[in-house]
């Protein structure tokens, strides 16, 4: 791994009375439509209910469970999150981290109740988190509690073991197996991945764990992938079946503190998963080879590395993936020290028959951060750009690293010093949850493997713009699970909408919040959102030309008037085609008070002869207006009030 630096909020934390999120008040009551009847009541009463927990900067909450709130018929004039069940994307396979040796160590040296308490802690699903995937290291890596790093085939220095005679689980068989499997009882649809940080010293160009590369010989490829295959099977035999592998940790990571390490080129990955696939496959082994398993770009440091003449290979996972080796590989690892989570986007988008999962961050922080500064950053960092952003990049997988250290951020042998994990082990024998554990368990307790992510928009940013972000998934069950991170330090008033029904809700300022509700045919969409791939918008003002951002179908970004509102301003969108569709959400996102104070929505099938099919006064920031039946290929939706207020159009959807 290399160490990231987080970055650490400096506003104080936001005193909020508890009342102000327990759900919708009198006041702020989400209108009915229509009079109400013996029927609305007794809807009214059977109303489907969405449970709530939360997480909190300053620790005043910690997954802890509110008051749960009602979903109610109607529209909101907040902010919405409008959930579309009908849109799919990726299935999950699970959250967790990794059981490092270090990790074992601590969590072993526990008496046997403590221990018992950790381990239902992180992977009980009713008493725990319900981790639910573990990536776990082939020998040794830099978070060892071992006097010396080790593979699974130490000889000594000079001979070789292309049999591969002394291979051995031994160490593992110690304190890392008896806790894998009781992780596997505790929580039996539990994933497990395995990834080396180093193949065996003497099949590599420098003789040691560290640094050097594969020699390059056939019969050393051959040995690795069937070093990595005699890995497999021991483990199974120990009772720990082995889901997916990767090939080599970080493959490009080559300035590397004191710990194991391999430069692996596209060139030798490639030659060795050629090789690994049919081995796997003759010894009827069901694991999946994952891909890469480094930064989401190219990190500097590894770029400036590169050894003279040879090309940098930016580009890696897009290498391998087009390389004869692709047959072989289920998907492609990411970590998060370099770029960020669009990178998976952007492969999905080349190779969308081939997985994502994400592999390894770290929560880290600056020497001299205190636990609250550490804390906070932690939470919030990895609620943006992990919870969030990671799946709504098509992640089937967020792992994080160790799942357990000792108080001084360790043990460890080289490597990251200022690493955390999910849990603290102190001297004194007493367990604490650390921010990783809750942004994990937020995920792991209420999305289940098997989970498929499904449509809502978002307007937060990895980045960090102060506005909402979130996801939401729908497990095997059929109920739904939402996560809410209010990126601001203020407390946010937003709403959630699925269909007819909606339920208003007000988060503390960087809190991060799962809502879960049951499937129900309440909450049943007679519609779906038609795409609007390829739709061209043009807008007057013009501003900054940014009309294309009303139709990119990312709430996050938006067009702007860039002045104050005024009649005659419109937002014109040329869907390509003649279109059917019954309704069109206008969508002022996040930014409050953005809204068109008066609107008019036309229609036109060549762009000449336009229709004025609605008009309305605005009240807040979603807009639904009705439209049953139409056709047109041009929308145009122009402003007829005017304020003080520009007008924002973050996204424009239609449903049909």
């Amino acid at each position: 791994m290399r160490r990231r630096a987080l970055g650490t909020a400096t506003a104080s934390a936001v005193a909020l009375s508890l009342a102000c999120g327990t759900g919708v008040q009198a006041a702020d009551a989400i209108p009915h439509q229509g009079p109400a009847r013996t029927a609305d009541r007794a809807a009214v009463r059977t109303a489907v209910r969405a449970d709530v927990w939360v997480t909190t900067p300053d620790r005043t909450e910690m997954l802890h469970q509110r008051d749960p709130v009602a979903f109610q018929r109607g529209a909101s004039t907040r902010t919405t999150i409008t959930i579309d069940p009908t849109r799919t994307f990726q299935s999950m396979d699970g959250f967790g981290a990794a059981l490092t040796d270090s990790a074992a160590a601590v969590l072993s040296g526990l008496p046997a109740r403590t221990r018992d308490d950790a381990m239902r802690r992180l992977f009980d699903p009713g008493q725990g988190i319900g981790v639910s995937f573990l990536r776990q290291p082939i020998g040794s890596s830099d978070f060892t509690a071992a006097q010396q790093h080790y593979s699974l085939d130490d000889v000594p220095a000079g001979k070789t073991d292309l049999p591969l005679a002394h291979f051995s689980i031994a160490h593992d068989q110690q304190q890392i197996l008896p806790l894998l499997r009781q992780a596997k009882r505790l929580n039996p649809k539990l994933t497990v991945m395995a990834t080396p940080w180093s193949p065996p010293a003497w099949m590599k160009t420098t003789d040691s764990l560290f640094s050097g590369r594969l020699k390059d010989d056939p019969k050393i490829y051959d040995a690795y992938a069937r070093y990595l295959v005699k890995f497999l099977q021991a483990y199974a035999a120990a009772g720990v079946p082995v889901d997916y592998l990767s090939v080599q940790n970080e493959p490009q990571n080559r300035n590397v503190n004191g710990y194991p390490s391999a430069d692996l080129p596209v060139e030798q990955e490639a030659a060795v998963i050629k090789i690994l696939g049919p081995l796997l496959r003759r010894a009827g082994l069901h694991t999946r080879i994952l891909g890469y398993d480094h930064n989401w770009v190219t990190h500097p440091g590894d770029v400036g590395t590169t050894p003279p003449g040879e090309d940098p290979q930016t580009d890696y996972p897009y290498e391998i993936l087009d390389s004869d080796a692709a047959k072989w590989v289920a998907g492609t690892a990411y970590h998060c020290y370099a770029g960020d989570p669009s990178a998976q986007s952007a492969l999905h988008d080349a190779h969308p028959e081939k997985g994502i999962w994400f592999t390894e961050c770290s929560g880290s922080h600056a020497p001299g951060d205190t636990p609250e500064q550490i804390f906070r950053g932690t939470l919030t960092w990895h609620a943006r750009t992990l919870a969030v952003g990671a799946t709504r990049n098509w992640a089937k997988s967020v792992v994080n690293w160790n799942i357990a250290l000792d108080a001084d951020d360790g043990p460890h042998l080289g490597g990251c010093d200022t690493c955390t994990g999910l849990l603290t082990v102190r001297g004194d024998g007493t367990v604490s949850a650390d921010a990783e554990y809750f942004t994990i368990g937020h995920l792991s307790k209420f999305v289940k493997p098997g989970a498929v992510r499904i449509a809502s928009t978002n307007f937060g940013t990895t980045g960090w713009n102060g506005q909402l972000t979130d996801v939401a998934f729908r497990n095997p069950d059929g109920s739904t699970a939402l996560i809410v991170h209010n990126e601001n330090d203020d407390p946010r008033s937003f709403a959630v909408a699925v269909g007819e029904q909606t339920f208003e809700y007000t988060l503390p300022g960087g809190a991060l919040a799962t809502f879960t509700w049951p499937r129900s045919t309440a909450l049943r969409t007679s519609t779906h959102e038609v795409p609007l791939t390829g739709a061209k918008a043009t807008a007057q003002p013009a501003g900054d030309g940014s009309a294309a951002l009303a139709v990119d179908a990312d709430a996050s970004t938006r067009w702007s008037s860039g002045q104050a509102q005024a009649p005659g301003q419109y937002l014109q969108v040329d869907l390509g085609r003649t279109t059917r569709f019954d309704e069109v959400a206008l969508d002022s996102g996040d930014n409050l008070g953005d809204y068109a104070r008066g609107w008019k929505l036309s229609t036109s099938l060549d762009g000449t002869t336009w229709h004025d099919v609605r008009s309305g006064t605005g009240t807040g920031q979603l807009t639904t207006v009705k439209v049953p039946g139409t056709r047109a290929r041009y929308l145009r939706v122009t402003s007829t009030g005017s304020a003080g207020a520009w007008w924002s159009l973050a996204d424009l959807r239609l449903y049909g």
